[in-house]
């Protein structure tokens, strides 16, 4: 595999004093869970698990408890992490400043490197070879590879971007039933739904508001699509529909050969997506935590 450096320049890595890499872990940490997958030098698959949310932002010490639960789950104990080479892509990590110190907030593996989310996920999907991976899940981001040189894109945080997002469709939701209780909008199935789900009145979805977190509004993305006939959640699911094809469009003329979609939404989303961009795809060769892995292997070389 071709080494390539996450574009944010948060290539933290931490090794400790050890003869040998008894096992290698794999963790891929987004806003609404993390994935961790284990596997013997050799590459045996030793377990996978999976936690709670692992966004940085979260706070690194929610994001550790969850992903310290996804390994635990893995059926590894927590013993042999001193003899672990680990690599975790998580969401929120945006500058090396941001990795170290979610690095220094982390327990005692034997070498330890944390990049963002996107970067494992285009090493999984072209192996560190030329392509670009655009993650639609609770949150989204992009990442574009060519001649060996990465660019991050878009992932910006949920406050002000994560189009073509789960989290944001939820939140274009959320406005839609306010509209309908407004009498700007229309009070269609979807939006009983909406309204069951998150409050049946102004004020219990103003204090609704006031805790959601993004995983909460992505958690609102599938009712849209199992209303999909209904004219709002149709309205709604084409308009993220159009985000996606304009990060694709985008990637593609920054240099991506081809795309890689991924994340929780990208199965449902995938058939609202125009003609131009399904011929801009490819399926990703591996996934975001066999990315891990890969990069696992290069750091118990080092």
């Amino acid at each position: 595999m071709r080494t390539v450096l996450d574009p944010w320049g948060c290539d933290a890595l931490r090794s400790g004093a050890m003869d040998n890499v008894a096992i290698l872990i794999g963790v891929d940490g987004g806003g609404t869970g993390c994935r961790a997958r284990v596997r013997a030098p050799d590459g045996r698959l030793l377990g996978e698990g999976r936690g709670g949310p692992a966004n940085v932002r979260l706070g690194h010490g929610l994001a550790w408890a969850n992903i310290l639960s996804a390994i635990d789950a893995t059926g590894i104990d927590r013993a042999a992490l001193p003899d672990a080479a680990i690599v975790l892509g998580l969401a929120g990590i945006v500058d090396d400043a941001g990795a170290n110190a979610m690095l220094a907030a982390g327990p005692g593996f034997g070498r330890a490197r944390i990049v963002s989310d996107g970067h494992i996920a285009c090493v999984g999907a072209f192996g560190g070879g030329d392509g670009g991976v655009l993650i639609v899940g609770t949150g989204s981001a992009a990442q574009v590879v060519t001649g060996g040189h990465a660019r991050a894109l878009f992932g910006w945080g949920f406050e002000i971007d994560d189009r073509g997002s789960g989290a944001a469709l939820g939140r274009m939701a959320v406005r839609a039933a306010l509209d309908a209780i407004d009498g700007i909008g229309p009070d269609t199935p979807f939006i009983t739904a909406i309204r069951a789900r998150i409050g049946d009145g102004a004020g219990a979805i103003v204090t609704w508001l006031g805790t959601a977190r993004p995983a909460d509004y992505g958690a609102l993305a599938p009712l849209a699509f199992a209303h999909r006939d209904d004219p709002v959640a149709a309205t709604l699911i084409a308009r993220t529909a159009r985000q996606v094809d304009a990060m694709i469009a985008h990637m593609v003329a920054v240099g991506a050969p081809r795309v890689a979609l991924v994340g929780g939404m990208a199965a449902a989303i995938l058939p609202w997506l125009d003609a131009t961009s399904h011929d801009r795809l490819d399926s990703p060769a591996q996934d975001a935590t066999e990315g891990a892995l890969l990069l696992a292997q290069e750091i118990a070389g080092s």
